[in-house]
């Protein structure tokens, strides 16, 4: 999302597989730089399926992502205020989708 750019974020992505094993990146925004390690300096910690996780990420809109936290498929734990950012920034960038789709 183009309005999370310039945010200097680390975060910490888990992917639970469907038979009980989990990976572990390292995000690192601006970028982003994604490597495959735990990542104790993250401000942010996401935890999604797999599966899910590849369907979002392949052809997930911030609907989809939205949707996905809010009926419990994604979970984000961290520091509060970065949370609350990241989601004003979202809510923001669908209202603005709203409006150009109203437009037209």
């Amino acid at each position: 999302m183009p309005s999370l750019q310039p945010l200097k974020l680390v975060a910490g992505l888990e992917l639970r597989g469907a038979r009980g094993d989990v990976q572990l990146y390292r995000i690192e925004l601006p970028g982003p730089k994604v490597t495959k390690e735990i990542a104790p300096d993250a401000k942010v910690r996401l935890t999604v399926q797999r599966s899910q996780f590849n369907e979002l990420a392949t052809r997930g809109h911030i609907s989809d992502w939205r949707e996905a936290f809010e009926r419990g498929g994604a979970q984000a734990t961290g520091i509060e205020q970065v949370l609350k950012l990241i989601v004003n920034v979202v809510e923001r960038q669908e209202e603005r989708g709203r409006l150009r789709k109203a437009k037209h």
